[in-house]
């Protein structure tokens, strides 16, 4: 029998607006720390789009107190992690150190964070960067296919727009964009410093408000759109390359909808491993694709499910026809109990083996308290898991996996640039 799990985890809010939530795992030698911010690409303005991911970028180029050496050099000469990323919806630094060297990790995330110089000649240097970045981008099929297909299921919202911005509006951004943003978004409410390892949690909190304890103002509140499908499908032809890059999907379940727990069961039935139905079907069975698969994501007010695949030219109609029937099989006959019992006991191994990392846990208190205002502990989670049912998952499966209604979107050796339909 499953030992039961507990988790310590303790939450502080500053008298600004900061939130501090932390656990302390005494039984390892490290601490992962992250300063997350709720914003992203979704809260940007058209002209400014890619202004958060080169937000991202310019933050590790040089404060008032360390040059971009010596902002790595600090954290990578002690042995530990420096990294950030951006994401729709949120933004985060963080830093994966041995315990003694916590002070130091936050101390060096905050003087990124309050200290950036953003000098102009530094600006033009990273803008090439990150204009390198998009063209790598772009040569890779099977990952700008993705963006493809969520700039075509939600032309008209701004979930559907690429993280990375365009060649026009990077190249546009100024100094001036960058700090009148970082005053709107980047404000206390909307910080959050998360961490887990072996650590104090009554030390991080005097460790942030040395930090950050000074800082004023609120964010707007963000613009609660729900992002509805288009019904469009497209094909694009990038240059001549030997696979077919495709992905078909629909509108699915925010963040805030417990449907989507029943999405992620049926999720991992339908593509979400090695084991399930598209990939031994297609892959395994027939051999005509090396990858194919299925994914679902959720935001704040809308979400999307997704099946990815790669496949020859000509054998491309035919891994969307058998993709079809998958869909049409698991809409008209369910899954089995078998089928259901194991995919909740893959939910569950999956949520308990990401308490072994300390990353994985420090990035769960962040994007949770982002999320829904509150660490949703693993329990409850698993409760919502263990409570789905046939019928729930009928029920999402009839709303999500209607072939009719999905937008398809592929890249490849194609004669010209094409609409597509979908059905």
């Amino acid at each position: 029998m499953s030992k039961p799990l507990t988790e310590n985890i303790q939450l502080t809010t500053l008298p600004n607006g900061v939130r501090v939530v932390s656990e302390s795992v005494p039984y390892v030698q490290s601490a992962s720390v992250g300063l997350w911010v709720g914003t992203g690409s979704r809260d940007e303005e058209e002209p400014l789009r890619g202004i958060s991911h080169f937000i991202e970028h310019m933050l590790f180029k040089g404060t008032k107190h360390r040059t971009a050496r010596e902002i790595a050099d600090s954290i990578e000469s002690r042995g530990g992690h420096l990294n950030a990323f951006t994401d729709k919806e949120i933004t985060c630094y963080e830093t994966r150190v041995l315990s003694d060297d916590l002070n130091l990790s936050l101390d060096i995330l905050s003087d990124m964070f309050r200290n950036s110089l953003f000098e102009p000649e530094e600006m033009e240097r990273e803008k090439r960067v990150v204009l390198e970045e998009i063209k790598m981008y772009e040569d890779t099929p099977e990952e700008t296919v993705h963006d493809i297909f969520m700039q075509t299921l939600w032309n008209s919202h701004p979930l559907g727009k690429p993280i990375i911005g365009t060649d026009k509006t990077v190249s546009a951004l100024t100094r001036d964009n960058i700090v009148e943003y970082m005053a709107s978004r980047y404000c206390p409410d909307r910080i959050v410093i998360a961490a887990a390892g072996n650590l104090e949690h009554s030390d991080l909190v005097s460790m942030a408000e040395s930090k950050l304890s000074d800082m004023t103002g609120k964010a707007p509140i963000r613009s609660a759109r729900k992002p509805r499908s288009s019904g469009k499908s497209k094909q694009v032809r990038k240059r001549d390359i030997e696979q077919v890059h495709f992905c078909m999907g629909s509108t699915a379940f925010g963040k805030k909808d417990k449907k989507r727990f029943s999405l992620s069961i049926l999720n991992n039935v339908l593509g979400g491993n090695m084991s399930s139905r598209l990939f031994q079907e297609i892959r395994e069975k027939r051999g005509l694709a090396y990858s194919i698969g299925s994914y679902a994501r959720s935001y704040q007010d809308g979400g999307f499910f997704c099946i990815y695949g790669g496949t020859s030219p000509q054998t491309y109609e035919q891994v969307l026809e058998l993709t079809r029937i998958e869909l049409e099989k698991i809409k008209s006959q369910g899954m089995s109990d078998d089928e259901l019992t194991k995919a909740k006991t893959q939910v569950r191994g999956a949520l308990v083996l990401g308490l072994e990392s300390m990353s994985s846990r420090m990035n769960r208190y962040g994007e949770s308290l982002l999320s829904y205002g509150r660490v949703i502990p693993v329990a409850e989670i698993l409760s919502e898991y263990n409570s789905v049912t046939h019928e729930s998952i009928a029920e999402v499966a009839n709303l999500v996996l209607n072939s009719q209604e999905h937008t398809l979107t592929a890249v490849g050796p194609f004669a010209r640039k094409t609409t597509l339909n979908s059905a």
